[in-house]
């Protein structure tokens, strides 16, 4: 996959220049459907961990294709200020995850 490989040329990038990496996030992880609540990983699974494993840095959270996020996104607008707890609650693992990671 393109984006692998792209992420696989940024962190090593930023190896090679000491920028020292807080983590990974994987944005667009899977897909809830709004009706049944059924989840889908429609860019597969498992990628962000064994890239994570390979370089050595720490997985901070995963970022569902979530339909709010994109609309916000699309507007400008910050999802985590905006949404419902559940969008907010991906940002704050996040946040929790890189402060330890620290």
């Amino acid at each position: 996959m393109v984006s692998i490989d792209d992420v696989s040329r940024a962190i090593m990038m930023f190896k090679d220049t000491s920028v020292r990496i807080g983590g990974l996030v994987e944005n667009m992880s899977y897909f809830i459907t709004p009706d049944t609540k059924s989840k889908y990983y429609i860019f597969g699974r498992g990628n962000s961990e064994q890239i994570c494993q390979k370089y050595n840095i720490p997985l901070l959270g995963k970022i569902p294709f979530e339909i709010t996020i994109r609309e916000n996104c699309d507007q400008g607008k910050v999802s985590v200020a905006l949404a419902n707890d559940e969008i907010k609650d991906y940002y704050k693992g996040i946040t929790t995850n890189l402060f330890k990671s620290l």
